[in-house]
């Protein structure tokens, strides 16, 4: 790992850890607050949307992998589709998230790694979940590494979930993920895109005062923000 992989990773750790010492963040993102309920339902609409189009609709055989899992939510939301709870693993920079995790998903494996450094076998998962991790890396090695991990653990023709921004001007430690950028990361892989999530600045605006103009504002797609993308390894 070069020096500037290096920085950017302990870049990340310290960005987390202020963000988990903030308090904000309990607040921001707890489904108690009506706009991030409204994003997350909106997603969940569109992932199982998505997953029901590729005629994945029985979880229960799947192992599934998620890169940055955090405290576990979003594979607490594969738990509710169907997932089985002992095929559910979760990789993060950031053990005290992982704790937390850990205690909402006893019965599923979570490790404190680099997805630069996967620690698992080649051909390990049938699904990798990526929501929101690569956004957070500024290093274009550092995610061309980490994609390229993604697809080592990945089973041949196995499928790769992904969340992600395309935009964000206002947190200059995040950096939007175009289409054609994705496209690159991940050459000789199927690619599906679907731009979906009311931009969060808008939402935070708009959902208070009409929950029904922000579904019609979303379902125009021009002010969404992120790329939900099915990819899949060609065989």
């Amino acid at each position: 790992m070069t020096l500037e992989n290096q920085d950017d990773i302990q870049r990340l750790r310290a960005e987390y850890a202020r963000r988990e010492e903030d308090g904000i963040s309990a607040i921001k993102y707890s489904r108690f607050n009506p706009v991030q309920l409204f994003l997350l339902q909106s997603r969940e609409r569109a992932l199982l949307q998505l997953l029901r189009k590729h005629n994945i609709t029985d979880l229960g055989n799947l192992s599934i992998c998620e890169i940055g899992c955090g405290r576990g939510g979003v594979l607490q939301e594969f738990l509710t589709f169907g997932a089985d709870p002992q095929k559910l693993f979760g990789i993060d920079l950031l053990y005290p998230r992982l704790t937390e995790a850990e205690s909402r998903l006893p019965l599923s494996c979570f490790a404190c790694a680099d997805g630069q450094m996967l620690p698992f076998p080649s051909h390990s998962f049938d699904l990798m979940l990526q929501f929101t991790a690569f956004s957070s890396i500024l290093s274009p090695e550092v995610k061309q590494a980490m994609a390229e991990e993604i697809l080592r653990v990945l089973q041949p023709q196995g499928i790769l979930v992904w969340y992600d921004f395309w935009l964000n001007p206002t947190n200059p430690q995040t950096k939007g993920i175009p289409p054609k950028e994705i496209a690159a990361l991940f050459p000789h892989c199927v690619l599906e895109f679907h731009k979906i999530t009311l931009a969060p600045l808008l939402a935070r605006r708009v959902v208070p005062f009409s929950w029904p103009l922000a579904m019609m504002l979303e379902s125009t797609k021009l002010f969404n923000s992120h790329y939900l993308v099915f990819i899949q390894k060609e065989s």
